[in-house]
């Protein structure tokens, strides 16, 4: 029952963002908060957080087919789920944000290899693609299935997942007017909030996966992807510190004033501010946790963490990232940012029709019925006895 009633929340949800994209697609743009000052808002900030959350099924392909690190066996299928659902609402912000869904298709009809627009929607497309073939492959997937194209479409996968997340963070890099952005460290930066925020929802995904009896990745891949995430936090907060030292110590206005706008507010715009503090804050008690053993002992204080450390990637990336890079203008204004209702539907009906995706996808792949899936990637419980991969299932 509970079920269903998720799934018609959901639903409405979906509803909802599709009357208000409706909306803006019979009015224009003008019906969001976007301007000639802040071409880029809430779309183009989820699209990046949505790329880093896909890119990140690298941490479990790469400990699985290339260091054959048996514990990911069963991450292996949800990390690619969650990758493809990821990376469809990316591009489902592109679209929305282009005002017409048809421009997207300038892309393919009128091609720039000169363009880093051209080659990131090129390594999206390449890499989704091959996460659905991959996907489908284990679904479809029997005894005598060909474990050698499974790897090798893994192992090609690997530096797609990677590709699409430096592209992603070259296209800002590689504006010349926002100093916010032109920065080497943007892309490891990137990186390293990948392979935080994307374990930390495959953690919270399997746990609650583990909860409602539906399928279990196991303890220790739980443990191993929250050090994963753990070590990756650290780097980002290490690049984040050392790119601000270089933008303070030189004394630069231009290279310093995104930070003062995030931290102090410029010219008395303080409406990011909050957001800043609240996303470092969540981080920061997030690493101690995860940090002090008998801390990250407590199940539920380390689940806390977890999403503490998903919410701060989401607020650094989906909300502060792009603003503070328009801020000031090349022409010296300060303008704010806020979200318009409809902006903030559209978003939401893409989240919960990810969420519906999600909830089919499991129901899809992780029935009793089709359990090809546990024969082609057995838990390490059951890797010796092939015969108990369904027995198994059944018991979950």
């Amino acid at each position: 029952m509970l079920s269903w009633i998720l799934q018609g929340g959901l639903l409405v949800l979906v509803v909802l963002g599709c009357v208000a994209y409706g909306v803006q697609v019979r009015k224009g743009l003008g019906v969001t908060g976007l301007s000639r000052e802040m071409p880029w808002g809430l779309y183009i900030s989820q699209f990046t957080f949505l790329v880093g959350i896909g890119a990140s099924a690298v941490t479990v392909l790469l400990p699985y087919y290339v260091h054959r690190q048996k514990t990911f066996a069963r991450a292996l299928v949800l990390g690619e789920v969650v990758a493809v659902i990821a990376l469809c609402q990316a591009l489902l912000c592109i679209m929305v944000d282009l005002g017409k869904p048809a421009r997207l298709l300038n892309i393919l009809l009128y091609p720039a290899p000169s363009s880093l627009m051209f080659w990131d929607c090129l390594t999206l497309g390449g890499y989704l693609t091959l996460s659905v073939v991959a996907v489908s492959l284990k679904k479809f997937a029997r005894g005598g299935s060909p474990a050698r194209w499974v790897r090798g479409l893994a192992l090609a996968t690997i530096p797609w997942a990677i590709g699409i997340h430096v592209v992603t963070a070259l296209l800002y890099a590689g504006l010349a007017a926002r100093p916010a952005w032109m920065t080497a460290v943007l892309a490891p930066r990137f990186l390293a909030t990948a392979f935080a925020s994307g374990p930390a929802l495959l953690i919270l995904l399997a746990a609650v996966l583990a909860r409602r009896k539906v399928f279990d990745i196991g303890r220790e891949a739980i443990e191993r992807l929250s050090t994963i995430m753990t070590y990756a936090a650290m780097a980002s907060l290490l690049l984040a510190l050392l790119e601000a030292f270089t933008a303070l110590y030189s004394g630069i206005p231009a290279a310093g004033e995104h930070l003062e706008y995030l931290f102090l507010g410029l010219e008395g715009h303080v409406g990011l501010v909050a957001f800043t503090y609240g996303g470092w804050l969540l981080l920061l008690l997030a690493l101690v946790v995860l940090l002090v053993p008998s801390l990250r002992r407590r199940r539920g204080l380390a689940y806390a963490a977890t999403a503490a450390v998903l919410l701060s990637v989401l607020v650094e990336k989906g909300l502060c990232l792009v603003t503070s890079g328009f801020v000031p203008s090349p022409l010296g204004y300060v303008r704010d940012y806020r979200p318009s209702l409809i902006e903030l539907g559209i978003v939401v009906g893409i989240y919960a029709g990810g969420a519906l995706v999600f909830l089919g996808a499991c129901r899809w792949l992780f029935t009793p019925s089709m359990s090809s899936i546990h024969a082609l990637n057995p838990s390490p419980s059951t890797a010796r006895e092939p015969g108990m991969a369904r027995v198994a299932q059944m018991e979950t």
